[in-house]
């Protein structure tokens, strides 16, 4: 079975923000486009679908969380992550994307928390959904590695790198709306499982992981946000694309050589272009899927495209 179409969405919870990449397979490669706002997610999957030339399957990748820590899912009593998200915002459940603004309002069936600063702690968080430690709000995929720390928990929604808001926006715009449409990685399977004929496939990514697969050090320090710093890491994308002659990116080299301009949208469509080349990779077999198939991570926790564990093994898949 074979893939048609990649995009990644860089998503964010100001619309104004979300942009994505896309590529479009034409025989045995692809053609990237320049990055583009994702506009109305309404009608996103449609779009997108469209823009295939062949039947083959359609790979959408997000960098938002598409999982929960199995602590809670236990403690939740649901089955699993697709029946929490057919339960969420309805009967017990019907305040789940309300976040808390208080201490006394968190609960399993309201778990975000807090609506603004001022007063409030992750302790309150860890008792009122009875845990020891953060580290059980965590996803194992979210758990620190030898190239970064921990990620941000899901339910805690300050800070500047919190990504509880993004995630409720996501599940609530692109998930739950097409959840009887959509297969999600990787709860549904495997990536060769799960490509077929008119599939449409959403998967978790995180481009921070991709910079690391494409070589792009962490010093001299270099920041994302200016045009200066993405610039100067420019070659690293243009060696990857170098390196595999049937991706066409002439769309887009213009736009790495500059830096992807002065406009603060910069680091939104870097970070667009940065994702879809760690996810053609992983269609391609040059890097492994990366989720582990234990329970943890099949039933409730998910994992991100790519990012590597032990066990993983690259497979190959099909583009047409």
């Amino acid at each position: 079975m074979s893939v048609a179409v990649v995009a990644h969405c860089d998503w964010s919870i100001d619309r104004k923000k979300r942009w994505m990449c896309v590529a479009v397979c034409r025989g045995t490669g692809w053609i990237i486009s320049a990055p583009e706002p994702v506009g109305d997610t309404a009608d996103l999957i449609p779009r997108l679908r469209r823009r295939g030339e062949t039947d083959g399957a359609l790979l959408m990748g997000f960098d938002f969380p598409i999982g929960l820590p199995e602590a809670y899912g236990r403690a939740s009593g649901l089955a699993d992550f697709r029946s929490a998200l057919r339960n969420f915002g309805s009967g017990q459940y019907e305040r789940w994307f309300d976040v808390a603004e208080h201490r006394d309002e968190i609960s399993i069936h309201r778990p975000f928390y807090p609506m603004r600063p001022g007063g409030t702690q992750r302790q309150h968080l860890f008792d009122a959904l009875n845990i020891e430690s953060g580290s059980d709000l965590l996803r194992r995929c979210e758990r620190s590695t030898a190239d970064r720390g921990d990620a941000c928990m899901l339910f805690w929604t300050l800070g500047g790198n919190q990504v509880g808001k993004a995630a409720i926006t996501g599940w609530r715009e692109i998930i739950i709306p097409n959840l009887d449409d959509v297969v999600l990685w990787p709860f549904d399977g495997t990536l060769s499982e799960l490509v077929k004929p008119g599939a449409t496939i959403v998967a978790e990514t995180y481009p921070g992981d991709v910079y690391g697969q494409l070589g792009i050090p962490r010093r001299p320090v270099w920041s994302k946000r200016q045009q200066s710093g993405r610039r100067s890491v420019g070659t690293h994308l243009l060696r990857w694309l170098a390196n595999r002659p049937h991706v066409d990116g002439k769309a887009v080299e213009e736009m790495i050589h500059d830096g992807f301009g002065v406009d603060k949208s910069g680091e939104d469509q870097f970070d667009a272009i940065i994702g879809l080349l760690g996810m053609i990779d992983v269609v391609e077999g040059r890097r492994a899927e990366g989720a582990p198939t234990t329970q943890d991570v099949m039933t409730w926790e998910g994992w991100i495209l790519g990012q590597q564990n032990s066990t993983t093994e690259a497979t190959h898949l099909k583009v047409g």
